[in-house]
């Protein structure tokens, strides 16, 4: 399939990051590569993604890159995640009990449980000491 558009973000694995991510989703939006009605649900999706990497993959007070692949084909947003930090695969994470109430679950989950609702397909490798989180929406015109 041939790609319209590529583009990559690189991030440190810090919070404060996040909102270039924003910032970059909507300038992809302004270009044209990604349609306005899924700013939000990517903007959700990458914030739960990257959350998860910075808090969880690096150790405390360590720098590290979060790299982020954006490739527009005719039919699907696909982007790529790649990080450095402990192996994590998203994709065998179990669903949480979302029939409980807030209160009877347990704390957290519900990241993973939304990056996979929200996505079309959720993909994850470990390459080279490398998590690859790779993420794809459909196009709709």
């Amino acid at each position: 399939m041939e790609t319209t558009s590529s583009n990559v973000l690189i991030l440190r694995n810090d919070v404060n990051e996040l909102s270039r991510v924003q910032l970059f989703l909507e300038s992809l939006e302004e270009a044209g590569n990604v349609p306005s009605s899924l700013l939000m649900p990517l903007n959700l999706v990458l914030e739960e993604a990257l959350t998860n990497i910075i808090f969880y993959a690096y150790e405390p007070g360590t720098v590290n890159e979060i790299r982020l692949d954006f490739v527009t084909y005719a039919d699907r947003l696909e982007i790529t995640l790649t990080d450095s930090g402990k192996p994590f695969d998203p994709t065998v994470s179990p669903d949480p009990d979302i029939s409980l109430s807030a209160e009877d679950r347990p704390i957290g989950g519900l990241g993973i449980f939304l990056i996979r609702k929200l996505m079309d397909t959720v993909d994850y490798q470990r390459k080279n000491e490398q998590n690859i989180l790779t993420l794809s929406k459909q196009l709709t015109s």
